[in-house]
């Protein structure tokens, strides 16, 4: 499969909005809450996208019951990530490695061999996405620096996981956005479920449903940018090769790294901007290869 220039403008809007509720978690004052409120709330959300679409084909339901174990493990390593270090490293980091990942797997799995070009353009992605992430102004941020690289470098052995879980679940599905449906219905209430429990005593918990009551306006916002960024991202994939598609979607550190600066006060710096320069060249490379 190649990669067209409408299915390569529709990863890049997904880019932007998995970006932006990446922000809206960091700029919360209780990182896992408002991680499991954002992916809670897709439980609601999904029920009329499932009436308009339909269940999906059997064949799918064993990717979406891996998938969802998969999520819970992603949401915990976001948040613990968030906690620990700025957007601008944390973010690129686990969002940077996880591509390269699934581009070593996917001919194993899934049966697809990108070509000498293509190649290049993964890995030029991988490595500006690490410029931006690995900058001096990132590594200037709050935080325990060493706690966060490790939750993030496990978050990206995560994603690749269930990337290529869902890559082939979305093609078995019949309907991409019936799929992302049937996740969202399921994968957003373990981990809301985990992170109450996590909360002890009667007092802890009431004020995390106050937390929730106070920010779930906001919180909707986040879920509505996440099932769209995620929908985008499998149709993209029942069109165009697992890799390629993940490695595009990552230019969401772009727009990360320009919201981290302009609504988180984030440093930037000329390192990012060449790694701004790299990543553009491996979309090039990507779209043409």
């Amino acid at each position: 499969m190649s990669l067209p220039g409408g299915v390569v403008l529709a990863v890049l809007c997904g880019a932007l909005l998995h970006a932006c509720w990446n922000a809206l978690i960091k700029s919360a004052t209780d990182k896992a809450l408002d991680t499991a409120l954002i992916h809670s709330l897709g439980c609601v959300a999904a029920v009329p996208l499932l009436a308009a679409t339909g269940l999906p084909d059997p064949a799918a339901w064993p990717y979406i019951a891996a998938s969802t174990v998969v999520h819970i493990g992603y949401y915990a390593a976001l948040a613990g990530a968030y906690r620990h270090g700025d957007l601008g490293l944390t973010y690129p980091v686990m969002r940077g490695c996880a591509p390269l990942l699934v581009a070593l797997s996917s001919q194993a799995f899934i049966g697809e061999a990108l070509s000498g070009r293509a190649w290049w353009g993964v890995a030029g992605i991988c490595a500006g996405v690490l410029m931006l992430g690995l900058s001096p102004a990132s590594l200037q941020g709050g935080g325990d620096r060493g706690k966060a690289l490790r939750f993030a470098l496990a978050n990206a052995a995560i994603i690749a996981l269930y990337t290529v879980i869902d890559g082939l679940g979305a093609r078995a599905s019949g309907n991409a956005l019936g799929y992302v449906a049937a996740l969202f219905l399921f994968d957003g209430l373990p981990y809301l479920l985990l992170v109450l429990h996590q909360r002890k005593g009667e007092g802890e918990r009431r004020a995390a449903l106050r937390y929730m009551a106070g920010r779930w306006r906001i919180a909707a916002l986040g879920t509505a940018a996440s099932l769209g960024s995620y929908g985008i991202a499998l149709w993209a994939m029942t069109r165009a090769p697992v890799a390629a598609v993940a490695a595009l979607r990552e230019t969401s550190v772009l727009f990360a790294a320009v919201i981290g600066t302009l609504w988180l006060r984030e440093p930037f710096g000329a390192q990012r901007a060449l790694g701004t320069a790299v990543i553009v060249a491996g979309v090039a490379a990507l779209r043409f290869g």
